[in-house]
């Protein structure tokens, strides 16, 4: 057979491949919801007046990236510089490294800004700053920093009342770097519950940011970007006034977690894992499943929410769930399927072979299992993509 007659061969059964056709586990990408979850945020920021920048670490994908972003070269947010080197290869030129920089990584930031990437680093100390003016000065370029901010106690960054220390780390930039601007992440939001709460985190974000970057002006530094940034506040702000752009990343996915928070609808989760029914254990009303901790992740972070998700909820192979069926518990390569503790649920008549789809608790994670998105759209079981995604920080 000739290799054109192959090459016609292979995209008719690519076209033609169901999700009855893949190995599993995998994992799928309902393009459908995920497109609505990336319009429902756009328009949401439109009437408040501020842009994305879309965090991208949730995808680590290119085809997702382009699709969530408002232009090919950005603006975007990652997490690691494995991402921001995939996605400058790609194109994509105005980018956030939203994690603090540490000095050694200096020189794999200025060889991605001499590949022509805006590519901006977060700090939140004096000794950071010094260190990214005195590559900047070596380098004969500015590198651009932005000083984060700690909203909620969740993580790092500076007090946004501690104007000694912000001023102190903007007059060290400016020796030989470029001050951006602020930038804060509302950890703390995801232990948040109902609108007040979720309001309340919100603001207290936009003002944290909004104080610090008037401090440092009042002080004669300047300020440009004014960067906020969680799924859960960007769903909840009433008022951004002087915040300058949102960064989110779960937003394009979500997950069990946001619902848990009362961010999505189930109906709104985007990804799942493909697994195939391999035994039963009747007597322990269990099911069994190819897909265990290694391909849905060991995140638990429904356990403390209102509603414990074991290690996912189960759905058909189309997509909708079966009343009250979890993972209840995993091994490496074995994920037991048992009904909801209490619920009174019956268990499906699922047979050997048979497949099911379990929604993950923190899309993040589990996507980071897997080397590639299977598309869907809708209940159609007709797998019209394949989509790469990266992982690691190398």
């Amino acid at each position: 057979m000739s290799q054109s007659s192959l090459m016609e061969r292979a995209q008719v059964a690519e076209d033609t491949a169901t999700l009855e056709d893949l190995a599993t586990p995998c994992l799928i990408l309902d393009a459908d919801r995920m497109d609505r979850n990336i319009a429902r945020l756009r328009a949401r920021l439109e009437r408040l007046g501020v842009s994305l920048r879309p965090h991208l670490k949730t995808a680590k994908s290119v085809d997702v990236a382009r699709r969530v972003m408002t232009s090919s070269a950005g603006p975007a947010t990652v997490s690691t510089l494995q991402e921001a080197a995939q996605f400058v290869a790609a194109g994509v030129r105005d980018i956030i490294y939203a994690v603090g920089i540490a000095p050694a990584k200096l020189p794999q930031v200025l060889a991605l800004r001499a590949e022509g990437a805006d590519l901006a680093v977060v700090l939140d100390s004096v000794e950071q700053a010094q260190a990214v003016a005195a590559a900047s000065r070596q380098a004969g370029t500015r590198i651009p920093a932005l000083i984060e901010i700690d909203c909620d106690g969740h993580r790092s960054g500076v007090l946004p009342t501690d104007s000694q220390r912000l001023i102190a780390i903007g007059l060290a930039l400016q020796a030989g770097a470029e001050l951006r601007g602020v930038i804060t992440h509302a950890g703390g939001s995801y232990t948040a519950r109902g609108p007040e709460a979720l309001q309340q985190c919100a603001e207290a974000e936009r003002r944290s940011v909004v104080d610090a970057a008037s401090i440092l002006r009042e002080a004669g530094l300047p300020c440009p970007v004014v960067s906020v940034g969680s799924t859960p506040t960007a769903h909840s702000a009433t008022d951004l006034s002087g915040v300058t752009e949102v960064r989110a990343g779960v937003f394009v996915f979500f997950d069990l977690v946001m619902a848990g928070v009362g961010i999505c609808q189930i109906d709104d989760i985007a990804v799942s894992v493909l697994a195939t029914v391999i035994g039963h254990q009747r007597d322990k009303g269990w099911i069994l499943v190819d897909a265990g901790w290694m391909a849905l992740s060991q995140d638990r972070g429904t356990s403390k929410q209102a509603v414990n998700q074991g290690y996912g909820l189960v759905c058909d192979v189309t997509g909708r769930p079966y009343g009250d069926l979890v993972v209840a518990d995993a091994n490496q390569e074995h994920g037991i399927i048992t009904v909801r503790s209490g619920s009174g649920a019956a268990l499906p008549d699922l047979a050997i072979g048979d497949r099911v789809r379990i929604l993950p608790n923190h899309a993040c994670a589990t996507g980071a299992q897997h080397r590639a998105y299977q598309v869907v759209r809708g209940r159609s079981d007709r797998v019209e993509a394949e989509w790469p995604r990266f992982g690691g920080w190398q």
